[in-house]
């Protein structure tokens, strides 16, 4: 699969963010943070948000919750214009029964694991998404420096991915930037959020371009796409 770039709003500017939906349109996916200052220790934005960015602008919504009980609200994200939305396991009473309902209201279940979070014993769920999010940094603030001792797990994440046959996606989020990205799609990652390497540069676009061929170059050399 080519390399997806999906800029993160949490990057943008609050008080513009139907322009800045607009800015980066040639990106795969647009990244929306939710945030109840419980799970983290941050509050962002909630449905009445993702409902008018839906309306907004074509690119379709990836919406990461770093919410408690996302059991209860995960749902109302698809039914409010989400094309992808991203539960934490740490926060999920049932993982499985969560993901079936994602996907059963129309949208691509993804499941995320914060940094200290192993990938092993959640093998057995992998079929069960479409996507997984392994965080680089902890999650809750934009802006934050990129854990380089999360690749070997992105690492395991990929190997549990070819070992069993799937089409999962693997998504990283936090710190990737110009000089990170080429690491993490060595490393297995093939969709990658990026905030203020976009947000920040002086053509949003441009930047997601940019990002996105050093993936792809990246990932061409990589040994996991070659065995795929």
């Amino acid at each position: 699969m080519a390399a997806q770039i999906n800029p993160s709003i949490l990057s943008a500017d609050f008080a513009r963010l139907a322009d800045e939906a607009k800015a980066v349109e040639g990106a795969d996916w647009l990244h929306v943070d939710v945030m109840d200052n419980h799970f983290v220790p941050n509050l962002t934005l909630g449905v009445p948000v993702v409902e008018s960015l839906a309306r907004a602008t074509g690119t379709p919504l990836d919406c990461h919750l770093m919410i408690e009980n996302p059991d209860r609200w995960a749902p109302q994200y698809v039914e409010a214009g989400a094309s992808s939305v991203t539960f934490h396991v740490e926060a999920a009473a049932a993982p499985v029964r969560l993901a079936r309902e994602i996907r059963a209201k129309g949208a691509r279940a993804s499941m995320a694991l914060k940094p200290a979070t192993p990938i092993e014993p959640y093998e057995d769920l992998l079929p069960e998404l479409d996507m997984l999010l392994i965080m680089t940094v902890e999650p809750g603030f934009g802006g934050q420096a990129f854990l380089d001792i999360m690749l070997p797990k992105i690492r395991r994440t990929r190997e549990l991915i070819t070992k069993h046959g799937l089409e999962l996606w693997l998504q990283v989020d936090g710190g990737v930037s110009a000089s990170t990205i080429e690491r993490c799609a060595e490393a297995g990652a093939d969709v990658f959020v990026a905030g203020s390497a976009v947000y920040g540069a002086e053509d949003p676009a441009q930047a997601v371009r940019a990002l996105r061929a050093q993936a792809e170059t990246a990932t061409a050399k990589a040994s996991w796409a070659c065995d795929h």
